[in-house]
Order: C-alpha cells, then sequence, then structure tokens
C-alpha cells in the first residue's frame, strides 16, 4: 500500500474517533455532572529506510477530560449534592470505588446513600454514608458533614483531582482515578443543587461539523489515490 494511503487512513481513522467522542459529548449535554472529553492527536513517525527517512502518520488515540465546573441547579433535593469548586464525589461500584461529580442520592433499605445505580456514597474514609432510620431531619453542611436530628454522623468525602491524563471514563458520569486518591482538606458541599454537564452544544456541534468537513476531505483524498493506483496498473498491464 501506498505510504500517503497509510497517513491518510490513520488521520481518518483518529478522526472518527474523535466524531464518536464528540457524539457522545452532545448525548450527555443534559446529564448530571458528566463532564466533555476530546481526542489529543499526536505525531507518530515509522522509519521507511536506512537513510532515517521516516513516515509522519497521526496518532488520534489521547483522551482529554475537561474538569471545568459545570453550573449548579438548585434542587432542594434533601440528598442532592454539588461541589461547589474542586474535587470529586467517590462511590462503590462492583469494580471497584469510581469517582464523580453526579450527586443525586437517596437512602437504600439500609439507610445508605446511593446514586440511581445503587452505588453507595463514600465517606472522607472510604466508608458509605448510613441514614438512621429514626431521622426526621437531615443536613449536609458545606464541609459534607452529615447530620440526622442535629447529630453529626458522618462526613461525604471530596477527593483531590487526578491528573485528567490518569482519569478513565467509564459508562455514563463514573471515572476510574487509575490510583489512589487523597480526601482534599477544603472543600464546599452545596446540598439541595446538583451540577450541570459541562458540555456547550452549540460548541461541540461546530466542532463536529468541522471535523466532518476534515473527514470528507481526507475521504475524497483516498478516493483519488485510489484512482491513480488502478489507472497506474491499468497502463503497466497493458
Amino acid at each position: 500500500m501506498d505510504n500517503a494511503i497509510y497517513a491518510a487512513l490513520t488521520r481518518q481513522s483518529g478522526l472518527m474517533r474523535e466524531m464518536r467522542t464528540i457524539a457522545n459529548n452532545i448525548a450527555n449535554a443534559n446529564t448530571t455532572g458528566f463532564r466533555r472529553e476530546g481526542v489529543v492527536f499526536s505525531e507518530y513517525m515509522v522509519p521507511l529506510d536506512r537513510r532515517g527517512e521516516t513516515l509522519s502518520m497521526a496518532n488520534g488515540r489521547g483522551r482529554m477530560v475537561d474538569l471545568e465546573q459545570g453550573g449548579l441547579t438548585q434542587t432542594n433535593g434533601k440528598y442532592d449534592v454539588a461541589i461547589d469548586g474542586e474535587g470529586f464525589l467517590m462511590v462503590q461500584t462492583p469494580q471497584g470505588n469510581r469517582l464523580t461529580r453526579a450527586g443525586a442520592f437517596m437512602p437504600n433499605a439500609e439507610g445508605e446513600l446511593v446514586n440511581p445505580d445503587g452505588y453507595q456514597l463514600l465517606d472522607d474514609g472510604q466508608a458509605p454514608i448510613v441514614i438512621p432510620a429514626d431521622a426526621r431531619s437531615v443536613g449536609i453542611g458545606t464541609d459534607g458533614t452529615v447530620s440526622a436530628n442535629g447529630n453529626p454522623i458522618g462526613q461525604i468525602g471530596i477527593f483531590a483531582e487526578p491528573d485528567p491524563s490518569d482519569l478513565r471514563h467509564e459508562a455514563g458520569t463514573l471515572f476510574d482515578p487509575g490510583g489512589a486518591v487523597e480526601p482534599l482538606d477544603e472543600g464546599t458541599i452545596r446540598q439541595g443543587f446538583l451540577e450541570e454537564s459541562n458540555v456547550d452544544p452549540v460548541l461541540e456541534i461546530s466542532r463536529m461539523v468541522e471535523v466532518q468537513r476534515a473527514y470528507e476531505l481526507g475521504q475524497s483524498f483516498l478516493d483519488q489515490e485510489d484512482q491513480r493506483i488502478r489507472m497506474t496498473i491499468t497502463s503497466l498491464t497493458r
């Protein structure tokens, strides 16, 4: 295969990956606590011969997570919480502890605060937070302290943001931190609020148009290169 086709195909592959990422961002523009993602392109050099000549190809496998905070929406939900500033909440899943900014919780049958998927919200010691069965009133302080009937029963953990390159996005709004994370000494919790997605649909749609045009241009080049090769083979075999 011609070197030009190799280079173009690697670029097309990266553009397809970026298009899927943008489509996922748009689909989650209204998902509570969602963090937009982007694709990072890098240059991949392949040696062609012993003289040191190389072929430059595009590598679009890097992922970038945008940690910019989304807007806060007041819900007045007793167990709805949002982090105002840096940090993540932590929930316990069958695959291990995961980070999230989605703060919609409710007590389960055992009194544990869980998200809509049934994953337990963890305190600063990474243990589930349990609401007593006789709790008539529940308050959550700005430092994450949870009180039932005026008595403290736990503290919602706020954990430091890992390096964005270490975060691995899983289904929905969960992230695998890629290692141990430490609690933040300072953090602000807002009870009765939820954080919106930080996706700007207008910017994502405009970026989708740019990627689509770039992909169409690359496909046009591949079609022309294929036609050139066919014409060359035909002329040589006459």
